[in-house]
């Protein structure tokens, strides 16, 4: 292996980004797995070597120094693996929780000084979903002073039936994955006029991440991604935002990192546009530093 070459658990590849990130550069999307915390909400097995010392491997290929650690399923509730990650890796990172609406104030408080910035709502497997649709307008109630956003994770038709629950959301939303909108459709799908319609609202951000998820034909292009994330960064330049999804919990077969981050370079092409993506937008919607 060569000095340009470096291997990081759950990724394929060895290679390090072609593009180059800018200074301050965020992985707004991924998760933190440790086998020292109970299983408490998924069936499928803990993820391994998926720590905070096996991530900054990963950032080694993709140049990226700031970090969103997303709550896993696998993990429930119980924050404490994600707050535990947020404080190892210090200032350079922010975290995302999954909490019933039922949380304590208490526990809010504790986890705003903690670092954690937003609320996910994973909703599409419902029969091992830890969260529901009916708990998402009540819990954004209790976070928003706290200026939190809700994050919401599920298939683009999800988008089509709650949409009347997301137009009425009293704080900032962030949708994942681009909104996973089923493919061929793509674009041309119900939800992408939904999601369209709540990001011109001007409160809705979206993460481009998870290109696997809009793509039948896969590696290493993901075309059919492509289009759909040009789109979101024509229609709000100002609320987009990168993500890796590793350790990548949902795919079997590992993805490389490194292409993934590279494709930031075909799908906004400008270098001041990518720097607004990866270093301007993510310090306006977590709080990083400027």
């Amino acid at each position: 292996m060569t000095s340009n070459e470096i291997t990081a658990p759950n990724s394929a590849g060895s290679g390090r980004a072609k593009l180059k990130a800018p200074v301050k550069a965020a992985d707004c999307h991924m998760h933190i797995y440790d086998l020292s915390f109970p299983n408490r909400g998924a069936p499928r097995p803990l993820p391994e070597n998926a720590g905070v010392p096996e991530y900054r491997r990963l950032q080694a290929r993709t140049g990226t120094t700031r970090v969103v650690i997303v709550q896993p399923r696998n993990h429930g509730t119980d924050n404490a693996v994600t707050a535990n990650a947020v404080k190892a890796i210090g200032a350079n990172a922010r975290g995302i929780a999954v909490l019933h609406p039922t949380v304590s104030d208490a526990e809010l408080k504790q986890l705003d000084a903690a670092g954690i910035r937003g609320v996910r709502f994973s909703l599409g497997e419902p029969a091992t979903a830890i969260v529901t649709p009916d708990m998402i307008e009540p819990l954004a109630k209790r976070i928003a002073p706290l200026g939190w956003h809700v994050q919401i994770h599920m298939p683009g038709d999800g988008f089509v039936d709650l949409a009347a629950l997301l137009r009425r959301l009293p704080l900032p939303l962030v949708i994942d994955h681009m909104g996973r909108l089923p493919q061929p459709a793509g674009l041309a799908h119900p939800a992408f006029g939904i999601i369209r319609e709540l990001i011109d609202g001007g409160r809705t951000w979206v993460k481009l991440a998870g290109a696997y998820f809009q793509s039948r034909v896969g590696p290493p292009g993901y075309p059919e991604a492509t289009p759909i994330a040009r789109a979101y960064i024509e229609a709000a330049p100002e609320r987009v935002v990168w993500g890796s999804d590793w350790p990548h919990p949902s795919e079997k077969t590992k993805p490389d990192d490194a292409q993934l981050f590279d494709l930031l370079a075909d799908w906004a092409p400008d270098e001041a546009q990518r720097h607004r993506i990866l270093v301007s937008n993510p310090e306006a919607l977590y709080g990083f530093a400027g």
